[in-house]
């Protein structure tokens, strides 16, 4: 009975990562280094790290979100660069995705039936599938999966404007079967924000949760 191969593009196993950042929440590593001063009447600024980037609609977007968390954390956005006293800077992406594979036992296949006498599977750590012979092995079929993981990023950086000293150092990343930074970015900003500025060198799993769950979960790593 030959190998059956499944190619999935929207689903992949709970264990490896979140089916959807919409739909089970979006585990999040965010690392924070922080020197922030308490809100006193500081403004800001945002822009982006790729200087060609600078007034586009998608980098906009994703700016907005950031001022509405600064915002709420009870600083002010700035009219102009000049007139501001810290200038934060944005960075978000995703890569080109790798493919993972997994093989799991078919339940319909019977043993003695799946890859024949003296026949059984074997993984290499490239994940090459191939054929080893053993005279005892009674085995069954297996479903060969194949699906694409993408890491996704964001960097938010804020520096004192009048010297450049640095104020905070933040990197969030993330793995899902989406490369959709319509979906990815919000969720990436809004973990980078979970209990902000946070703990200086600490480095946080934080799961953002669909809107109607309603709470993030963080656990230290």
């Amino acid at each position: 009975m030959a190998v059956r191969k499944t190619l999935l593009t929207l689903a992949a196993p709970l264990a490896l990562l979140a089916l959807s950042a919409c739909a089970t929440g979006l585990p999040t590593q965010v690392q924070r280094f922080q020197a922030m001063p308490a809100p006193s009447g500081q403004s800001f600024v945002i822009e982006p790290a790729d200087r060609d980037m600078q007034g586009g609609l998608e980098f906009s977007r994703y700016a907005d979100l950031v001022r509405r968390n600064l915002v709420a954390q009870g600083y002010s956005e700035a009219a102009s660069r000049s007139d501001a006293t810290m200038v934060v800077t944005l960075d978000y992406g995703v890569d080109n995705g790798r493919e993972r594979v997994e093989a799991t036992p078919d339940p319909f296949g019977p043993p003695g039936w799946g890859f024949g006498w003296g026949r059984r599977p074997y993984f290499s750590r490239f994940g090459y599938f191939g054929w080893r012979g053993d005279p005892f092995y009674w085995g069954w079929d297996y479903d060969i999966r194949s699906y694409t993981v993408y890491t996704s990023f964001l960097d938010l950086n804020i520096r004192r404007a009048a010297d450049g000293q640095s104020l905070f150092e933040g990197h969030a990343q993330a793995h899902s079967q989406t490369d959709a930074l319509t979906t990815l970015v919000p969720n990436l900003v809004e973990a980078m924000f979970t209990g902000f500025p946070g703990n200086s060198g600490e480095t946080l799993r934080i799961t953002v949760m669909p809107e109607q769950q309603g709470r993030q979960q963080r656990q230290p790593r």
